[in-house]
């Protein structure tokens, strides 16, 4: 039937009961998780609610209805609410179910299986980012709808068999995680140590180094490059000759590469061309955003031309070429990330970094020869553990295609999960060890 028969779409907030003083749950769109799950850690009095927000309660079905939310699964069933009531972002749908022929979680499975959202992107409207899912889509959709018992067997199937699976994803982002931290390691004991360890130390003078080798210089950033500050984004310009050229932003700067997938234009004066494009070999350092954004940096090889990089990202000019790479690489260690954490302006949930403190960075320098030697080491070291961390992506997806495809096949009744049991603990257990 269609869900218009099946569902309230979208009830109105004039059946709550609750007092102006009593609190209520507020879900932003970042508390509503993907396939499931609402983040429930902020309170609200009622009476602090504006008129502008989507009201729900237990037990209603929330959809995203905005790209690239919706197409991204993010939707949920709504339980554990304040007072079971919540407000929330206003680019959500919310679903209330008729008892007497739905399940709640039955209703949300179908929400967020592929066939559900493969036909609500296919009927969204709008231009660019501002796409939404229409309420006809959902009142009109015609869904094969089982028998109560049948409906508890598929959530039962489905949530035993999305538990597995989304305890083996959390296993195999725990690994990307230590391979993320082994990789820092690898870069921060090569570009503080060397690589021989027969040779003398000496103090750096700073004091979360410690010793490094004895022939090594620590001058700092300032005295062998130039810190370059980019455009700024929204300026107002006079009435001169202006042109439109591509610009780098912080999500261009990733940590050891540019990602060049998606480049933005900015209209600058003419006469500042010259003065804000890159040159080839300039080190890009972003100048904050989320911690682990603060310094991060990589070379800029050239690969558009011009190019400009915005007031929030560094252009660091080395006065000798060859140290390009290797101050790269230093801004990808612990030792570098430490110095930018710690002397960052922090903010809530923001932290940024001024050119001043860029400059002075304590640059670790050995030997053009063994720096060579080092960056050399770290790349080989490094293409090992890229290739390790791709193969575990690619893991993380194929579970997540496999969920996806399961969730689907199950609520459109491409597989029959009527005499499925849930295996019993020592079953479970003779499983696991073959």
């Amino acid at each position: 039937m269609r869900l218009r028969f099946a569902v309230t779409l979208n009830p109105s907030k004039n059946e709550i009961t609750l007092s102006d003083s009593e609190l209520v749950s507020f879900i932003p769109m970042d508390a509503v998780g993907e396939y499931g799950g609402i983040r429930l850690d902020e309170d609200k009095e009622l009476a602090q609610i504006g008129s502008g927000y989507t009201y729900f309660r237990d037990n209603d079905v929330v959809v995203a209805k905005i790209t690239p939310c919706f197409e991204n699964g993010k939707g949920a069933i709504a339980k554990g609410l304040a007072n079971g009531c919540a407000f929330g972002t206003t680019e959500l749908h919310v679903l209330r179910v008729d008892l007497d022929l739905l399940d709640p979680d039955f209703l949300f499975y179908v929400t967020v299986s592929d066939w559900f959202r493969d036909l609500g992107e296919s009927e969204m409207y709008g231009a660019g980012g501002q796409k939404r899912v229409p309420e006809d889509f959902i009142k009109d959709l015609i869904t094969g709808i089982p028998p109560q018992g049948e409906q508890q067997a598929i959530v039962d199937f489905l949530n035993y068999k999305t538990t597995q699976i989304d305890s083996l994803i959390a296993k195999k982002q725990l690994l990307l995680g230590k391979l993320t931290e082994q990789r820092t390691a690898v870069i921060s004991d090569a570009v503080t140590k060397g690589l021989n360890p027969s040779v003398p130390m000496k103090d750096s003078g700073v004091d979360w180094v410690g010793e490094i080798p004895a022939h090594w210089t620590v001058p700092i950033l300032g005295y062998i490059a130039e810190v370059r500050g980019g455009v700024a984004k929204g300026r107002k310009l006079p009435n001169e000759e202006t042109v439109e050229v591509p610009y780098l932003r912080v999500a261009n700067v990733q940590d050891g590469f540019i990602d060049l997938s998606h480049v933005t234009n900015i209209e600058i004066l003419a006469t500042e061309l010259e003065r804000y494009s890159l040159k080839t070999g300039d080190v890009l350092m972003n100048e904050g955003g989320d911690n682990d954004k603060l310094g991060r940096g990589a070379v800029w090889k050239g690969e558009i031309d011009p190019c400009l990089h915005q007031n929030h990202v560094f252009a660091v000019r080395p006065r000798i070429p060859e140290f390009s790479d290797w101050l790269a690489l230093l801004t990808q260690s612990g030792y570098a990330k430490f110095y930018f954490f710690t002397t960052a302006k922090q903010s809530t949930n923001l932290a940024s970094i001024s050119s001043s403190n860029i400059k002075k960075l304590p640059v670790l320098l050995p030997p053009e020869t063994e720096r060579r030697e080092i960056i050399d080491h770290v790349k080989t070291s490094l293409d090992k553990l890229t290739k390790q961390r791709e193969r575990v992506i690619q893991v993380i997806e194929r579970l997540k295609e496999y969920r996806s495809a399961l969730i689907t096949n199950a609520v459109t009744g491409k597989i029959d999960v009527r005499d499925f049991c849930i295996p019993t603990t020592t079953e479970q257990r003779e499983v696991a060890h073959g």
